[in-house]
């Protein structure tokens, strides 16, 4: 992706070498690292994700700095062609809409400019907040994944998967 996202609130942009900083210091919050995990080498852990070729991992701007990041890859066998999304975003912007907006965003510019029909998102079956924003862009819930993720904690927890059509985008 060369030309950035624009959304209502927010701008998705390609990750820039200045960046790792900020995402950090978001990916090390208590409220992100609950959800994200925690790692002795933030710097590096981040780093990793952001150079995966399999995941393509965009800032989030709101009023010029970056406030956290969402990341998006895709299925491309034709039988099963489809993307999924996840996102971070820094605890002092939540409840102003801009994961909301950050998700329809990408949400849109998977089905519109990358030809997708479905896209898929799996918070945390108790991430009650991020269900909501799901909710609000269009995805449904299509069952519980049991015991499917470990948390920092070492037990295994529950997650929800949702899915999104493209005719059901909320746009």
């Amino acid at each position: 992706m060369a030309e950035p996202l624009r959304g209502a609130l927010v701008t998705l942009r390609p990750t820039e070498p200045g960046d790792l900083p900020e995402l950090v210091r978001i990916r090390a919050t208590p409220e992100v690292a609950a959800r994200w995990g925690t790692a002795s080498d933030m710097a590096a852990q981040v780093a990793d994700e952001i150079s995966d070729p399999g995941t393509e991992t965009l800032v989030i701007e709101y009023a010029g700095r970056v406030v956290g990041a969402i990341q998006w890859w895709e299925q491309t066998e034709p039988t099963y062609r489809h993307a999924g999304i996840d996102i971070y975003l820094d605890p002092a912007v939540h409840g102003r809409g801009l994961g909301t907006d950050a998700v329809r965003t990408l949400a849109r510019h998977l089905i519109h400019d990358r030809g997708h029909h479905r896209l898929a998102i799996d918070p945390a079956a108790d991430n009650h907040a991020a269900i909501r924003c799901y909710t609000k862009v269009g995805f449904r819930p299509v069952g519980i994944m049991r015991r499917y993720e470990r948390g920092p904690d070492g037990t295994w927890h529950d997650g929800l998967l949702m899915d999104l059509l493209a005719e059901e985008l909320v746009d």
